[in-house]
Formats: structure tokens, C-alpha cells, sequence
């Protein structure tokens, strides 16, 4: 006699089984009626096993009853009144919620899918300063910059941006003339730029319309990487034309470097001393805390009757006040702009000249401000202050002053002890 397997496996788990466990079915049913039901949340409603929902289901049944029965509901009423009820609740709570959770509320408007993203980084930001605190990814959409415990290193905040104070000129021709070497010069459409170089036949430069007796100058300046020995890329304020020899003067001079050097920012002044016809230098050198070549960065100029600031990106780097008028420019002077050949004195001393076959050597000027007195200025015209707070430096503009100076200045004429410091007595006094 063979049996199914269906037989088999019904009679071992029989004979497995212990005759406590073992189940009689009426008819002699092998499964359940729940498992008949499907097994699920639906059998257990339809038998009665899940206590909560049969609950839920005979207090639903009975109100619906009582309504029906005593109250005198139809079905239709009954529906139209819940679906408010329902309606009414789901409103007030979405009210609450803006209470209890402090929902930001909708703009309406949101400007910031209207417009595109710029495509890269570099496309419209320059590194300013700390560029190995400064990492680019390479798909150019995003920037990290970081501060470390390298705190003298970190530049401070001057407090006060006189480069923004001021607007700048509307159109290079405006404010200025070329002064020689137009072949080398060339002003953009917008009037706005200028680009002047270098070459084997000629330098270039570029003198302000009138003269100043005090005011505040400054432009954007980009100078050229690679080898620029013997260069001397100047925006100064003098009168050498009208006093020859015996002349005022007030430097930012960017002097030429050879590869992986950096460029040398000289500040000087000039004033005709003694009236000996000697003209005595002034020299404070700066290596910057960026990279003079990779984009525009500010340099400025304020000149009053009290005292001279030099400006790098608004930061303060030197402070030359008036301590006698026989060491202090008073004479009205011209604003200057010039690249030209220094390679008697600008590179190491002389030790490295220009050398043309890395030619032509550019610089590029823009955003020029000029906001003072000029000669021809009522005396009602008052000087330019260097700070929100009047004459003087404020505080945290000395602060900066002295960062720089203590971490980024390489010579100070007042600490050379090859100088005649009886000529400069604005070292000692």
C-alpha cells in the first residue's frame, strides 16, 4: 500500500506529537479557519481576535445605532457632518503645528533658483590673501578656507576700508594723460582699465590731469609672474617735472623678481630735505601675504597735511607722520603710474637685470580712485582722514600696521646701519 506524501507527513507528525498536543478539527479539517481566512489582519477581524479593533468596531456600531435610533440621523447627514468635522480638525492643526513646531513660513518668491550659479570659482573670486589656507575643488563649484593656530600669520581686519569710502573714477581719460611711451599703453572701451608694459624699445606711464596738495589714491594692480628682474612697476605722487632734482615724492613701487621669489613692494618718500639738492630716500620693503601676480589687489596712497599711509587691500602697512617741514612733503604733486627699466638697483641690488627675451613685461591697472584737494581746491576743501575716526590710525588700523610690519616687512631705513640716520631724524625723534 503506498501512500501520498501529503498522508505520510499527516501521519508522522501524528505519531510525533504528544496526545496532549494533538488537535481534533470537526469534519476532520487539517487546517484552521483562520488559516482558511487568509491568516491575516482581515481573519483576525472576521473572528474576533484582535481585541482593540473589535472593540473600535462595537462603540462605532452602537453610537452610529444611537443616532439612528434616538438622535433621528440619516446616513447622508451623517456623512456630510464627519467629512466637516474631519476638514475643520486636519485645519486647526495645521494652524497648531505652526506654533508648536515654528514652521518657516513660505516665501513665495525664492531668487535663489531664479538665477544661474557662477561655473567656477575662479571665474569670479581671486584668492586675497592666506592662499595655502585656501583649497579649490577641482570642479571649480566650491572653496574651503580654514584657520589654524598660526595666528600670526592670520591677517587682521583694518577695521575701515577707505577703497570702498570713495568712488572710483568713471573713465581712465578723466582722470588722466598719457605721459610717455603710448605705444605701450592701452586704455579698455569702458574706459575703466589700463594695460601698460615693458619691452627692449620702451617702458610706459600715465600723470593725473592736475595736482593734489592732499588726497587719497589708489587703483587695482596686477602685476606679471614669472621672471621680471630689473622691473620697476610704480604708482607714486610727485613733482619731479616742476622741482627737477629737488624734488617731493611718495612711492609704491613693485620691484621685479626672478622665479620662485617673491615680488618686493618699496614704499619711500622723498622730500627735499634740507635744500641741499640731496635727495634722501625713505625705504620700507614689504614681500605681500598673497600673490601680487594671480589677480588685482589695492594698493593706496593718503596724503594730508599731518601725515602719509600706504594701503595694501585697505590693511595699513606704514605710517610716515610730519614731524618738520623740512622732512615732509607740503608741495602739490601729480598722481603717476610707470613700468619701466630699474636693473641698476631694483632686483638684489642690481645683481639680476631684465631680461628681454621674457618680454614684454605688463601691468595692468584699474578701479583708480582719486578723492582729495586738488592745487587749485578753495581752503575750504579739507584733507582726507585715515580712519573713521579722524587724524591718526585708529586702534585696530595700528594693530594691523603692526602685523604686517612685524611679519611681512624685509627692510626698514631706520634699522640700516649703513645710513646717516642725522638725515632722517623722524628714526630717532
Amino acid at each position: 500500500m503506498h501512500l501520498s506524501k501529503e498522508k505520510l507527513a499527516a501521519a508522522i507528525r501524528r505519531r510525533l506529537l504528544p496526545e496532549k498536543a494533538k488537535v481534533f478539527r470537526l469534519f476532520g479539517r487539517e487546517k484552521s479557519v483562520h488559516h482558511i481566512l487568509g491568516g491575516g489582519q482581515a481573519a483576525n477581524l472576521i473572528l474576533w481576535r484582535d481585541k482593540k479593533i473589535s472593540a473600535g468596531i462595537l462603540v462605532g456600531a452602537t453610537a452610529i445605532w444611537i443616532l439612528f435610533e434616538f438622535v433621528g440621523y440619516d446616513l447622508l447627514p451623517l456623512i456630510s457632518h464627519g467629512l466637516i468635522i474631519s476638514l475643520l480638525t486636519l485645519f486647526l492643526w495645521s494652524k497648531a503645528l505652526t506654533f508648536i513646531n515654528k514652521a518657516q513660513p513660505s516665501p513665495g518668491y525664492f531668487p535663489s533658483y531664479r538665477y544661474r550659479p557662477l561655473r567656477g570659482f575662479n571665474r569670479g573670486f581671486n584668492n586675497l590673501w592666506g592662499p595655502e589656507h585656501q583649497i579649490v575643488t577641482c570642479d571649480q563649484r566650491s572653496v574651503t578656507i580654514w584657520l589654524d593656530s598660526h595666528s600670526g600669520w592670520a591677517q587682521p581686519s583694518p577695521g575701515y576700508f577707505p577703497s570702498y569710502r570713495y568712488r572710483p573714477l568713471r573713465g581712465f581719460n578723466r582722470g588722466f594723460n598719457n605721459l610717455w611711451g603710448p605705444e605701450h599703453q592701452i586704455v579698455t572701451g569702458d574706459q575703466r582699465s589700463v594695460t601698460i608694459w615693458l619691452d627692449s624699445h620702451s617702458g610706459s606711464g600715465f600723470k593725473s590731469i592736475k595736482p593734489f596738495r592732499n588726497g587719497y589714491f589708489s587703483a587695482s594692480i596686477k602685476l606679471q609672474p614669472g621672471y621680471t628682474a630689473g622691473v620697476n612697476t610704480a604708482f607714486y605722487l610727485s613733482n619731479n617735472q616742476v622741482h627737477p632734482g629737488f624734488h617731493d615724492e611718495v612711492d609704491i613701487e613693485f620691484l621685479g623678481t626672478t622665479p620662485g621669489k617673491p615680488y618686493t613692494l618699496q614704499t619711500n618718500v622723498y622730500v627735499r630735505g634740507s635744500g641741499d639738492r640731496r635727495i634722501i630716500g625713505r625705504e620700507m620693503k614689504f614681500h605681500l601675504w598673497f600673490d601680487p601676480t594671480a589677480g588685482f589687489h589695492n594698493y593706496a596712497i593718503l596724503w594730508n597735511p599731518t601725515e602719509i599711509i600706504f594701503f595694501v587691500d585697505d590693511l595699513p602697512i606704514r605710517r610716515y607722520p610730519r614731524r618738520n617741514a623740512g622732512t615732509y612733503p607740503l608741495r602739490p604733486m601729480w598722481l603717476y603710474g610707470s613700468i619701466w627699466d630699474a636693473s641698476s638697483w631694483a632686483t638684489e641690488d642690481g645683481k639680476y637685470k631684465a631680461d628681454y627675451r621674457y618680454q614684454p613685461f605688463v601691468a595692468r591697472f584699474t578701479r583708480f580712485t582719486v578723492h582729495g584737494c586738488s592745487a587749485f581746491a578753495p581752503p575750504r576743501c579739507h584733507p582726507v582722514p585715515p580712519s573713521g575716526y579722524g587724524a591718526g590710525l585708529s586702534r585696530q588700523q595700528s594693530a594691523a600696521m603692526q602685523w604686517a610690519q612685524r611679519n611681512y616687512m624685509v627692510y626698514n631705513y631706520c634699522s640700516d646701519p649703513k645710513r646717516d640716520h642725522s638725515l632722517t631724524p623722524e628714526c630717532w625723534s
